[in-house]
């Protein structure tokens, strides 16, 4: 682990140079046991792919002390990958009229449809990130059988709790915005909503699990087409 400072009341820890399942899982421990060891001191953390950023009050402490607890916390880690995981399962409509690009993924990858939402919804993945846009939960994991490039053309706009592939990770839009990722389906629950408690159903170290629904539980879970 390297340990750095990021600004007058930030370190940034590296725990790889890598970004993988086992990687993040340790990622989410090290966030785990920092937010409770800083207690009132800390601000805030920011889990990323291989990094934990930890911010912290500097009237109460200093780089010194945060980096010899952020030293203690990764020594008191398990070797348990889903340590404090949490399995969350999103349903998701896939149809060609829900994932424009569902069709032309699936051609390109010499499958079926059919094929293609099987492996989609066969995987378990590990929540790598959250960024661009709040809720935006980057997912690593994905079957390279369905990795598929960034659009030559982002759109202008792709519709909330759209479910995207872009090269080996996939994600769901959590409000309206552009992008570039190939749409595969539509997700009906909210990925974030500042109302509520807590803001996402997701955090960096979860597990997400997608199942396919019709076009009927679709709407009637809220979905709008």
């Amino acid at each position: 682990m390297r340990i750095e400072v990021a600004s007058e009341n930030a370190l940034i820890a590296y725990l790889s140079d890598e970004s993988n399942e086992k990687v993040s899982a340790q990622v989410n421990q090290l966030n785990t046991n920092v937010r409770k060891a800083l207690g009132s001191t800390l601000i805030d953390t920011v889990p990323s792919y291989a990094s934990l950023l930890v911010i912290y009050d500097a009237l109460e402490t200093d780089h010194f002390a945060v980096a010899s607890t952020i030293v203690s916390a990764a020594e008191s880690m398990s070797n348990d990958d889903d340590a404090g995981a949490s399995i969350v399962e999103l349903p998701v409509y896939y149809n060609t009229e829900s994932g424009p690009d569902l069709e032309q993924l699936a051609q390109n990858a010499n499958l079926s449809v059919d094929e293609v939402i099987e492996i989609h919804s066969g995987t378990t993945y590990p929540v790598y990130a959250i960024g661009f846009a709040p809720g935006f939960a980057y997912l690593g994991g994905l079957d390279a059988r369905i990795a598929a490039p960034r659009l030559a053309t982002p759109r202008q706009k792709v519709p909330k709790g759209a479910v995207a592939i872009a090269d080996q990770q996939t994600a769901v839009y959590p409000s309206e915005s552009p992008g570039g990722w190939n749409l595969i389906g539509l997700c009906p629950i909210d990925m974030f909503n500042p109302d509520s408690e807590p803001h996402m159903p997701v955090t960096v170290g979860d597990r997400i699990k997608f199942k396919p629904i019709s076009r009927e539980e679709f709407i009637a879970l809220g979905g709008e087409l």
